[in-house]
């Protein structure tokens, strides 16, 4: 594909003009990834509000709110607010762990520091899901199956050397400087990172916790393996039901889709732009 950009050296200048051929070709091209990305989520949506008669038919469309009314019934509220407990807690955990530990590996020096973040490094490659079985082992010998501590501590175990690693990135680029000033003026360790550092680098953090939390919103197999109570169980393990072992109730599970998605934008819309922000920042490291 040719260049966006050409530069015109007529007459010894060097202004850029735009290649309008390569400018269409590129809007085309997003729009298309738009399309791909975006049809799902519209399908889903309006599936979710057709009668199961009309789900799949192409000439016509009824509109019915009964899918709503059979997953709430099915005590999937519940499910929803199982979720939303569970990863809020073990999100806060795994941020505040995150950001002490970034800022250690960003400020200090000691002894095996490479050795150690190459370790957090390598836990971040590490497949986690075959810690499934000695993990089920060890909560039932201690009572943690069918409790939120044994899944709230594999969440944030496995969502903390993303975080890290990212906050190690963005802590580059936030000057030493401040931690220097704030010294000077009698501060603590502690108060220079949660005074000073940490509203700089709040949209690293925002970054990190929304991955943490798109993360566990999403998790089933740990869910599946540590909670068999049907009062206990989150929101993946609750769109489950409504696939049996002969049919599907499409309808349901649409709506049911749906509804799982509005937690997430919610809480996580209108920090979009320090979002994008802090993984800008964070990806490259200084």
């Amino acid at each position: 594909m040719a260049s966006v950009f050409t530069r015109n050296k007529e007459g010894g200048g060097h202004a850029i003009r735009r290649n309008p051929y390569a400018t269409v070709a590129l809007l085309v091209l997003t729009f298309l990834v738009w399309i791909f990305l975006v049809f799902p989520v519209v399908w889903i949506l309006i599936g979710s509000v057709r009668t199961s008669e009309t789900l799949f038919s192409t000439t016509s469309f009824d509109f019915t709110l009964d899918h709503y009314k059979t997953i709430f019934r099915a005590g999937f509220g519940r499910f929803i607010a199982n979720s939303l407990f569970v990863c809020l807690i073990a999100v806060v955990i795994s941020t505040v762990i995150s950001v002490m530990a970034s800022y250690v590996f960003s400020r200090k020096r000691f002894r095996g520091k490479r050795w150690l973040f190459g370790s957090v490094i390598l836990g971040q490659m590490f497949p986690w899901i075959i810690l499934v079985t000695p993990l089920f082992v060890l909560f039932a010998k201690i009572g943690f199956l069918n409790s939120y501590i044994g899944l709230i501590a594999s969440y944030v175990a496995i969502s903390i050397p993303f975080s890290v690693y990212l906050l190690v990135g963005y802590l580059e680029s936030v000057p030493r400087e401040l931690d220097e000033a704030a010294t000077m003026d009698g501060c603590t360790q502690f108060q220079t990172l949660w005074t000073i550092v940490f509203p700089v680098m709040l949209p690293g953090v925002v970054a990190t916790a929304t991955y943490s939390f798109l993360l566990m919103w999403t998790e089933f197999l740990f869910a599946l393996a540590f909670l068999t109570r049907t009062n206990l169980k989150t929101m993946p393990l609750g769109l489950v039901q409504f696939f049996g072992e002969q049919n599907v109730d499409w309808g349901a599970v649409m709506a049911a889709s749906a509804v799982t998605t509005l937690p997430a934008l919610m809480i996580f819309l209108p920090l979009q732009s320090k979002l994008a922000g802090g993984l800008t920042a964070g990806a490259v490291k200084g």
